[in-house]
Order: structure tokens, then sequence, then C-alpha cells
């Protein structure tokens, strides 16, 4: 398994959020994070790639602790989407890929190398981007610049790729335009780990959900096993149904 945690516990300063959480991420897997507002799910994700130190436990990175390797070594394995991006002014698609390529350039590289370049070239080519290549990045819709920083991430060819919230400010097109792309890339290999609000985006697309509440892991288990009444009861405080739809189960709140 390329990511797991043992009794991870984290969080801010002295504020505890995330708890004794075990979980392990199976190769070639997709698996959403689900739970109400302030349960740690952006927290957790932030421990799992090592931008946070944990309190407690361990993660790790193909059985090793992440804490205990080098810093490009981790970053050719796993990359992050965050929530909120911070955009360099005037840079363009292209020179923003190119970023995703530091991670496998010794220190005193300056230029691409011919195998960097051809990275990057995929990952524009695998966001279909080849259009706005040229383009300031700033100057993009939310969708495109969106694909610009996943296509960020694809140029340091990972193994596991987390995203933390991917279709927050998106309308329902390019949601699901970013979750066909995530699909088909997760065809090819690559691991996902997805903070999602959307439940039936998450339902829709993942081959496990991890329930979390107040910090720890409530359930964790296929779509048919964490998807109940009962379960989103208790996580989230809201009666729902689960009704079955031509593009598998899904939900239907009813009241809260």
């Amino acid at each position: 398994m390329p990511l797991a945690s043992q009794n991870l516990s984290g969080g801010y300063e002295r504020q505890l959020i995330v708890k004794q959480v075990n979980l392990n991420l199976q190769t070639g897997e997709w698996l959403s994070l689900l739970g109400a507002n302030g349960s740690g799910k952006s927290t957790f994700l932030k421990l799992l790639c090592r931008i946070l130190k944990p309190f407690q436990g361990k993660v790790l990175l193909d059985g090793k602790a992440i804490h205990s390797l080098p810093p490009p070594v981790v970053a050719r394995k796993i990359a992050i989407l965050p929530q909120q991006q911070i955009v360099p002014a005037g840079i363009t698609v292209e020179q923003l890929v190119s970023l995703g390529r530091t991670p496998h350039q010794p220190w005193y590289q300056w230029d691409l190398s011919a195998e960097d370049k051809e990275q990057v070239a995929i990952a524009i080519q695998e966001t279909q981007l080849e259009s706005f290549r040229h383009r300031p990045v700033e100057q993009l819709s939310g969708g495109e610049r969106q694909r610009a920083f996943l296509a960020l991430a694809l140029a340091q060819n990972p193994q596991v790729l987390l995203l933390d919230e991917p279709t927050t400010y998106l309308d329902i097109n390019y949601q699901l335009q970013l979750l066909e792309l995530l699909k088909n890339l997760n065809k090819q290999g690559l691991t996902i780990i997805t903070v999602l609000h959307e439940i039936n985006l998450a339902v829709r697309y993942s081959h496990r959900l991890a329930l979390l509440k107040s910090g720890q892991l409530y359930i964790i288990g296929d779509v048919p096993t964490v998807l109940t009444p009962e379960n989103l009861a208790q996580v989230f405080g809201v009666e729902v149904a689960v009704i079955d739809t031509p593009v598998g189960l899904q939900i239907c709140p009813i009241s809260c």
C-alpha cells in the first residue's frame, strides 16, 4: 500500500483536531473523505502529506515514516492540490506546470531536461490545456485554473494525488469535467484521495468512502457499506433516502 496512517493525531499548535486515525490506502484506488464542517478532513489531508507534523502516530509512505524522508523524495511520490492556490503574477500555464518538475531536478539545474519537458507536455495534454499553455494563469476561468494546478501536480509524476475540495467554486459542468479527468487518471493507475463536500459526487466516483466525525474515523468501506441513512444521520445530522440511479447509489436529503 502506498500510504497509511497509524494512530495519527494532530492539529494546529495545541488544538487537537484529528484523533488516532488508522487508514490504509490501496494502490490504484480512489478514496474520498467525507464529514461535516470542522470534522478534520482537510487537517487529516495535511497530516498525510506532511504539511502538518503529527502530535502522535505516524504516516507511512511505501512503508517508511514520511517525516524521516527527504522532502524531494516525498514530493516525487505525493502531490497535493490544495483548496486555495496562490497564483504568481504573470506566470503562464506552461511555466506553472513546469514547477512540478522541481522535485526531480538537482539543486543546480535550472533548465528543464528533455524528460522534464516531456512530463510537462503530458500533464498539459492530460488536462486539455494545450490552447492555454502560453496564457497567464490569472486570466483563466475558475475551472481552467483548477486544471492548471492539477497539471502542476501531475507534472510531479506522483504515485498518490491528494485533492482538497477540488470542485469548490466550480459549476456543475466544470465539476463533472474535473472529476471525469480524475477518473481517467485513476484508471491509468494514479491513486487518489479527495476531500469533498458533495456527497453524491464522492459516491459516484470513489471506490471507498471514509466518514470523519469530530476528528475520528467513524467508518470506512465501499459505497454500499458506508452510504446508509444511519451512518449519514450520525455523521451529518440529516435524514436521507438512499436511491438507485443511472450513475449508482445517490442520496436525497429529507430533513435535518
